[in-house]
């Protein structure tokens, strides 16, 4: 198989674990986001501590912990993806996983105005269209409810920012997450300590099966990352973007039609305008990356001339 091919395989293959993702945490729906989320950073340690004996990366994590400009980003890395965990898991144990959808559907669009006040890029004509569009429809859902989507605006912010934070730290998936899984343990090893001693523990009250749907939280988190890692080596990004949008459309056919969450026709009208800022928004990606591959072509034409 062509190594483009099995990257689309990989990537299509972690967005498809991310977007069934509701469907798995509301298995778990008799204990508390706090609980899930401590077993879910414990399980994941234990999880990556594996892969890194197994793939010998106790050098890579080594010289993460060595240098602070990466290690900062990722310790800061550690409480975003924590906060964002959370907040999904609470989401969907609430009903709500349509809104979790919305955060990940402008997730890329708030990213691209982190580039903006951050990192100092220009937005093209396009992009800012795309945003202003965007932001009109979160003010029509705040209107709508009644309150602004804070679901959905909790998970853009925690995983844009944590996007931003792996930037900086440039740091590979597994060495990565090793160092954001140790720096939440304690914590999470606290809550459920803390459960425990006052009686509210639930992981081990609701039979053997739920048990190991717990400690399977460990390996769910850790294999899409490492298949994302796979196909970010073997496909453009360009590629990578439009894949990107597969799990935020699995979770809201999965809130609409499996959960049956309510959809008014304000709520459809702000649906439909984040999905024409994200089509105006992919289109104009699109078409600079064509543009800059033909002119890479012309180069070298002339240059062989």
């Amino acid at each position: 198989m062509p190594e483009q091919r099995k990257g689309f395989t990989y990537g299509f293959a972690a967005y498809l674990i991310w977007g069934l993702f509701p469907l798995y945490w509301k298995l778990l729906d008799h204990s508390g986001a706090i609980e899930l989320l401590a077993h879910r950073v414990l399980w994941s340690l234990v999880t990556i501590a594996i892969l890194v004996v197994v793939l010998r990366k106790f050098g890579q994590v080594k010289a993460l912990l060595r240098e602070p400009r990466r290690r900062w980003p990722l310790i800061a890395a550690a409480f975003l993806i924590s906060a964002n965990w959370g907040t999904y898991i609470w989401a969907v144990n609430h009903g709500r996983v349509v809104e979790t959808s919305l955060g990940y559907f402008i997730t890329p669009l708030f990213t691209v105005l982190l580039g903006v006040f951050v990192l100092k890029e220009r937005l093209r004509t396009a992009q800012w269209v795309a945003l202003a569009i965007a932001f009109v429809a979160v003010v029509g859902l705040t209107i709508e409810n009644g309150r602004p989507p804070w679901v959905a605006i909790i998970l853009t912010f925690s995983f844009g920012f944590y996007g931003l934070a792996k930037k900086q730290a440039g740091a590979g998936a597994i060495e990565g997450m090793a160092i954001e899984s140790g720096t939440v343990f304690p914590l999470a090893l606290a809550a459920v300590a803390v459960l425990g001693l006052q009686g509210d523990s639930t992981v081990t009250h609701q039979g053997a099966g739920y048990l190991v749907l717990v400690l399977l939280t460990g390996p769910i988190t850790a294999v899409p990352l490492l298949l994302f890692g796979a196909a970010a080596t073997r496909v453009s990004m360009t590629t990578l973007g439009l894949l990107n949008y597969i799990a935020p459309i699995m979770q809201f056919t999965v809130g609409v039609l499996v959960f049956h969450e309510a959809m008014s026709t304000m709520r459809w009208a702000g649906f439909g305008l984040v999905w024409l800022a994200l089509v105006i928004f992919t289109w104009d990606s699109m078409n600079r990356r064509r543009r800059s591959i033909a002119l890479e072509r012309a180069a070298m034409t002339a240059s062989a001339v």
